[in-house]
């Protein structure tokens, strides 16, 4: 701001500094270090990944590829059917470890126990189990039944199917949790009423749990899918993207050209994942306004 005497002549203002009140000025110098960080390390990326991915070559070099067009009905089929199995199996399961007996809790302890533990030794564990010649699962079979088992990773549908379970066993408890979390904020003496008026368990869950719950459910259903489309850990570490790159994701595809030294076609591959993002964005931010 220009103090004016007159004609061109004017005054400069007073400084910015002498214009902030102390606490304004402690804001800015303790909001500074995370704008940095925000910038270096969220921005910069995310600029520097689109600035990568600009040549509209890169596009049609995925297009022709028939590995990108295969992981992207893979991912689909992660988020339409391993979440909302995953989502629905929590809802429940919700319900059986919100009850009050020392059991439960004792046994809830080891059901939170998968996602405790890092990913690398828990999914590293079940590949070694499903591995054919050594496994402790076909020597299971073969004990019991004489026969061999099967190579389980070796059929792109079996392999997917149990990269996706394993998703689901590696993330259940902690969706399970938020939604005892639901549960337990809703007012017991519903329950009690409903109760009195021999309510079964189904009508006290669609009358009561479920209305008070779907909001809460919703949201984590696409909290999820957002977060699990830059999970390349159940993929990855379980089948590799195999057999015959087969059962790569989005997520595992762009590591697959990273591999291979083709940056842009990763960082491509990534940005084509937008499109299932954004809409999951948009909708969790419209739930969550109202």
């Amino acid at each position: 701001m220009a103090i004016t005497l007159s004609g061109d002549q004017a005054l400069p203002g007073p400084p910015l500094s002498s214009r902030l009140t102390p606490a304004q000025v402690w804001g800015i110098v303790l909001l500074a270090p995370y704008l940095l960080v925000f910038l270096a390390f969220v921005v910069y990326p995310v600029g520097y990944g689109l600035w990568l991915a600009r040549d509209p070559a890169n596009y049609v070099a995925l297009y022709n590829d028939p590995i990108f067009a295969r992981a992207a009905v893979n991912t689909l089929i992660f988020l339409v059917i391993g979440i909302n199995i995953k989502m629905l199996i929590a809802l429940f399961l919700s319900g059986f470890f919100a009850q009050q007996r020392t059991w439960i809790k004792w046994l809830s302890v080891i059901f939170i126990l998968p996602w405790a533990v890092p990913s690398i030794p828990t999914i590293l564990s079940v590949r070694f189990m499903l591995n054919p010649e050594w496994g402790v699962i076909n020597h299971l079979i073969f004990s019991f039944t004489g026969d061999d088992g099967p190579n389980w990773l070796n059929d792109p549908t079996v392999a997917l199917s149990m990269a996706i379970g394993v998703h689901i066993w590696k993330s259940l408890p902690f969706w399970t949790l938020i939604l005892i979390t639901g549960r337990l904020a809703i007012a017991h003496d519903l329950f009690e009423a409903a109760e009195v008026d021999g309510a079964s368990w189904w009508q006290k869950f669609r009358y009561i749990t479920w209305p008070s719950m779907q909001t809460l459910y919703v949201t984590c259903t696409l909290l999820s899918m957002i977060w699990t489309l830059g999970d390349f850990n159940s993929v990855y570490l379980l089948t590799g993207g195999g057999p015959a790159d087969l059962t790569h994701v989005l997520a595992t595809l762009g590591i697959r050209y990273l591999r291979l030294d083709q940056l842009s076609l990763a960082m491509a591959s990534i940005v084509c994942a937008m499109p299932f993002v954004l809409p999951l964005v948009y909708f969790m931010m419209k739930r969550l306004s109202r």
